[in-house]
């Protein structure tokens, strides 16, 4: 792990919002902590699925303008936005499991509780924003791909 990645995480463990202050004892202050959690991380979450949609739109556009294909526009269109409840449904239920995993080591080891809680929300933090960016990335790389080989005269597919 780079020397800049293990300074990011521990920065974003270290913040106020994956932090804890004192150590906790009971289920409900458990709940409680995570839930605190919750509208935050969506906040978060939903900024990078909002800048991921953008670019995905952007490349789209991009894709139907400079090769005359539909590059990877779901048909129906709506099909795009169902899956995106769907998928913040889902981010939700995950985040829950966060507190049913802590409730579960904290019975099983319960000094380790409270860092496991940091650590895993920090960690499901920024595996949830880098899933929520990986279509725009995918979309994105394949963009350049496509467009370079449009540059040398490589045919193309759109996708």
């Amino acid at each position: 792990m780079s020397n800049f990645l293990k300074g990011s995480l521990k920065r974003l463990r270290a913040s106020s919002l994956c932090r804890r202050e004192a150590s906790i004892s009971s289920s409900r202050d458990v709940i409680g902590w995570w839930e605190a959690r919750r509208v935050p991380f969506n906040l978060i979450v939903g900024i990078a699925g909002i800048l991921s949609c953008v670019i995905a739109g952007l490349v789209i556009l991009g894709g139907y303008f400079l090769f005359g294909g539909d590059f990877g526009l779901p048909n129906p269109s709506l099909f795009a936005l169902f899956s995106i409840i769907i998928y913040g449904i889902l981010a939700n239920v995950c985040f829950t499991g966060g507190w049913l995993a802590e409730l579960a080591v904290r019975r099983i080891w319960p000094h380790e509780a409270d860092q496991f809680a940091t650590v895993s929300f920090s960690l499901g933090l920024v595996f949830s924003v880098l899933l929520t960016l990986s279509p725009a990335i995918l979309l994105g790389a394949a963009a350049i791909f496509n467009l370079l080989g449009h540059l040398i005269g490589i045919a193309h597919k759109a996708l």
